[in-house]
């Protein structure tokens, strides 16, 4: 079998990409259509239609990535039917293309996207959220690109407790930063009495520490109290913005690397971390997901669809979308009830879809 691209290859590649584009804006457009009509319930003050219009445009790359693998089964099936409904799948067999080679074909220009896509996943779509969440809290609050994001704000650090009564985000060399206001930090000893608690006016995110000011701490002996008033002190904590920041972002926003610094966190101190690791494994599952959904229908190219019309299609598409969706979050349900690796409850569904692939494909070639 040849390896390299062919002008059937090409075409092939060109009808599924051009499917599954169309497939693709029409989901994401219903989709931010959907969510505009929900900001415009919640225009007030200053908060206006332009802000609400700007704040759903910059969640675009997130919902795009959320509905790809959708979009790429369904498309898939579109153009492959189209294809097999004017016989060009029948022709292109007769020319010494075996089935292999087709779905091949698919494979790779769908693995084009699915690459694009993981990137934008992990760089445009927490950008554009970040910059959507920004707009709206500045438009309804008033004030500049540090805006107040973080209240009532708890965290922990070993044996100390971070408590933050509010928090600004803000750009320092274009590099987004954090401080955090009228901050308590509590610090217990090992036998768990409380050993200090330090009164800080704020706390600035300097890398791999935290600077301290105007810090008043009061330390707890046997039998007495001392008190200490310090204009700056440096904290050298490993408690970092992207885990302060999942206090108040929805973890599903963050990008991969956040969210294995969350899991660390939360390992370290004994918290439960399953939300974090459900979402980072989903995340390196994905490309496999798609290439599942999209190998499994291919073998309905050379039967089902070769009669029916669009709505045949149509139907199809969105019952394997849906029925592998719900398989698979049955599966990471059951993971973390259970506390079962998430990895095998990811790996399950496509793993079992593309076997069911595989026999059909040994079925319609007998």
């Amino acid at each position: 079998m040849r390896l390299g691209p062919n002008l059937h290859d090409l075409y092939i590649g060109r009808i599924v990409l051009v499917t599954v584009m169309l497939t693709w804006t029409v989901l994401v457009g219903l989709d931010v259509v959907m969510a505009l009509s929900s900001e415009i319930g919640r225009l007030e003050g200053n908060y206006t239609f332009g802000h609400a219009l700007a704040g759903v445009l910059y969640t675009v790359p997130r919902r795009a990535y959320v509905m790809f693998p959708t979009a790429a089964v369904i498309g898939s099936l579109m153009g492959l039917g189209q294809l097999a409904a004017s016989s060009e799948l029948t022709a292109l067999r007769a020319l010494g293309l075996s089935r292999r080679r087709l779905s091949l074909s698919v494979a790779v220009a769908l693995g084009l996207l699915t690459g694009l896509m993981m990137i934008s996943g992990e760089t445009l779509g927490p950008w554009g959220q970040r910059q959507s969440d920004m707009l709206k809290t500045s438009a309804r609050f008033g004030g500049n690109i540090a805006v107040d994001r973080y209240s009532g704000l708890w965290a922990r650090e070993g044996n100390t407790f971070l408590y933050a009564q509010s928090g600004a985000e803000s750009y320092v060399d274009g590099r987004p930063t954090l401080q955090l206001r009228d901050v308590r930090l509590y610090e217990l000893a090992e036998d768990g009495r409380l050993a200090s608690i330090a009164h800080v006016a704020t706390a600035d995110h300097q890398g791999d520490h935290w600077n301290l000011r105007d810090v008043r701490r009061t330390t707890f002996g046997e039998s007495s109290a001392t008190q200490q008033q310090i204009a700056s002190e440096r904290w050298q904590s490993e408690l970092d913005t992207a885990v302060l920041s999942s206090g108040m972002t929805r973890a599903r926003n963050l990008p991969t690397r956040d969210l294995k610094q969350n899991i660390d966190y939360r390992q370290r101190n004994g918290l439960d971390a399953r939300e974090y690791e459900d979402l980072y494994w989903g995340r390196w599952f994905y490309p496999l997901n798609v290439l599942a959904l999209c190998l499994a229908a291919i073998p309905f190219a050379f039967g089902s669809l070769r009669s029916g019309g669009l709505g045949k299609r149509l139907f199809i598409g969105i019952v394997f979308a849906v029925g592998f969706w719900a398989l698979q979050l049955q599966f990471v349900r059951f993971a973390s009830a259970f506390h079962v690796d998430f990895r095998i409850a990811y790996a399950i569904p496509p793993l079992l879809l593309l076997g069911i692939s595989m026999a059909m494909f040994r079925r319609r070639s007998s």
